[in-house]
């Protein structure tokens, strides 16, 4: 599996090595002693969520705050997305920053958001199914929303009209009014 260091450098994108012939395909999706060589420290997966979405449903910016802060390792095993992590860390020389990535099936790519950032991702297939793997248990009491448009953070999603949000995330904080505790 090759691994690359985006432009928040926390933040890894995972690609599988591929084997493919008239029969299908085979690829190791997770190996915790490679994982954990690249992050540069131990990490422990307590809970896997799955989601699934129709097109243009928009998810996010999700994040909890500590004590139960979570580390995501994320996937799409149907359709399309455009995943994005926000650097809410206060001392972070990132904080504040976005990068997005297209997470696909068709591509197989996952996504580590360590701990101290916000998630959220669009549904750009006329479906998706997404996988998360989490360092620590959900907790309502901990879980926040920041509004998926602040401008302070100025996301480019590759699409805003005629989305789908719940109510949780139409309501979102502003980034400027969050709790920061990373």
């Amino acid at each position: 599996m090759k691994s690359k260091q985006l432009s928040i450098p926390d933040v890894i994108l995972f690609e599988p090595t591929v084997f493919s012939d008239d029969r299908g395909f085979f690829f190791e999706s997770f190996n915790h002693k490679n994982f954990e060589e690249v992050i540069s420290r131990p990490v422990t997966f307590v809970q896997d969520n799955q989601s699934k979405s129709a097109q243009n449903v928009l998810r996010g910016l999700h994040y909890q705050e500590p004590p139960k802060a979570q580390g995501k390792l994320v996937r799409v095993t149907v359709g399309e997305v455009f995943d994005v992590a926000v650097d809410i860390r206060k001392e972070s020389p990132t904080f504040g920053k976005w990068i997005g990535e297209i997470l696909s099936a068709e591509n197989r790519r996952q996504l580590w958001i360590p701990e101290g950032f916000a998630h959220g991702f669009l549904t750009l297939s006329e479906t998706s199914e997404f996988l998360y793997k989490t360092t620590d248990y959900y907790s309502q009491e901990h879980e926040r929303c920041i509004r998926w448009n602040d401008p302070k953070i100025g996301i480019s999603w590759p699409k805003t009209i005629n989305l789908i949000l719940s109510s949780k995330d139409q309501e979102g904080m502003c980034f400027l009014d969050i709790e920061r505790n990373f």
